[in-house]
């Protein structure tokens, strides 16, 4: 039995390094226009949030207006 085992551990040691992809060593410029990149983006999610928000209270201030008149 342990020789059948042996073959899957193989398998299974060959199939880790294709999962992952290289290492690449990144300059610091490399890494401080990644981050500003990533800092953009969540900004952007975050803007869309805020104007969804912004969106919604404005609905509710429209309702609230035909209460008062009410």
């Amino acid at each position: 039995m342990p020789a059948q085992r042996a073959p899957e551990q193989k398998a299974a040691q060959a199939r880790q390094p294709d999962a992952r992809k290289p290492w690449k060593k990144k300059s610091p410029i490399d890494v401080v226009f990644e981050q500003a990149d990533k800092l953009r983006a969540e900004i952007a999610e975050e803007e869309e949030a805020l104007n969804a928000k912004k969106r919604q209270l404005q609905k509710f201030e429209e309702a609230k207006k035909l209460f008062d008149a009410v």
